[in-house]
């Protein structure tokens, strides 16, 4: 079954704001406007009382502290102290006005700086927040998986494709699977053994949820890959591996949420790798080989490819 929130690393060790939007789908209205106050200006909600979060945000004490609990706080003296030692991890960035959303009048400097900053921040954050007990029993199971089939439309197309291609290159048998009609019939001759990934940044996209839940009806693992623990996906997962991405403007299914979910892939990747060491050390090799008469010049490593001399 899908791990339940509180498997997810400790507020303490990662980001509160990070939690606090990936988990904002599945708040209620009240607690959203709570979220809302927080998320603007968290370094003041660190010495607001309690009181004055719940004015600002139109609500009452009473919501302010659900909106606590809801996030995976005690209470709020401990979002505030949350709250405070992000605000004081994140100081040396202060006097980088980078974290804010791409305005019409920035120009393609500022624009180069805050999409760079956004794609390095959504590495680190998705890796501060990421389950590694999670991920490890996702990477025992495809270890272990006759076949792993992955789910992706849209931008996660190209994500699934990745991993499609990274597990292919060291012999496991993999399939990625864009199509939805393709993807439900792939899900339905799924079995126990099997491995179904679904790859969404918001968790609710209609088609690989579908097939996810098709997946696991035949009886196959079946994993989420989302930026929102809450979210339909995870409805239908065994379990769910977070990312820490925010889209803003002109930058929906931007390049942030997919590298933040290629940083997820890589690591599922190198850990079934690790687990078929020898096999996967060569068939790198090999696929390597296969491949270098179609590149010029030397190889990365300095050793002179290998010519096909016809005889």
């Amino acid at each position: 079954m899908a791990s339940s929130l509180g498997s997810a690393p400790d507020i303490a060790d990662a980001s509160p704001l990070v939690r606090i939007r990936s988990l904002f789908p599945g708040l209620a209205r009240a607690e959203q406007r709570v979220a809302q106050v927080v998320l603007g200006d968290p370094a003041v909600v660190a010495h607001r009382s309690i009181t004055e979060v719940a004015e600002a945000a139109g609500t009452s004490e009473t919501t302010v502290t659900r909106f606590c609990k809801a996030i995976g706080v005690g209470g709020y003296p401990d979002l505030r102290i949350a709250l405070a030692a992000d605000t004081a991890r994140t100081a040396a960035r202060a006097d980088r006005d980078l974290g804010s959303d791409i305005g019409q009048g920035d120009d393609l400097r500022q624009v180069v700086s805050k999409v760079s900053f956004a794609d390095a921040r959504a590495v680190e954050e998705t890796a501060d927040q990421l389950d590694v007990v999670e991920l490890e029993k996702v990477v025992e199971a495809m270890s272990a998986a006759g076949r792993v089939d992955v789910y992706g439309v849209g931008a996660s197309a190209f994500v699934a494709m990745d991993l499609q291609q990274k597990l292919h290159r060291i012999g496991r048998i993999s399939f990625a699977w864009s199509d939805t009609h393709i993807a439900l019939t792939s899900a339905a001759v799924l079995s126990k053994g099997d491995v179904a990934v679904g790859i969404s940044h918001t968790g609710a996209t209609a088609d690989t949820v579908e097939a996810l839940r098709v997946a696991r009806g035949r009886g196959a693992t079946t994993v989420a890959l989302t930026n929102f623990p809450r979210s339909p996906i995870a409805e239908v997962a065994d379990y769910v591996l977070t990312t820490a991405a925010r889209e803003t403007t002109f930058r929906s299914g931007a390049t942030a949420s997919r590298i933040a979910q290629l940083t997820v892939i890589d690591c599922l990747f190198v850990g079934v790798a690790q687990r078929h060491h020898e096999s996967a050390t060569a068939a790198l090799e090999v696929t390597f080989e296969a491949v270098s008469g179609h590149r010029l010049g030397p190889r990365p490593d300095g050793r002179r490819r290998q010519r096909e001399t016809g005889k």
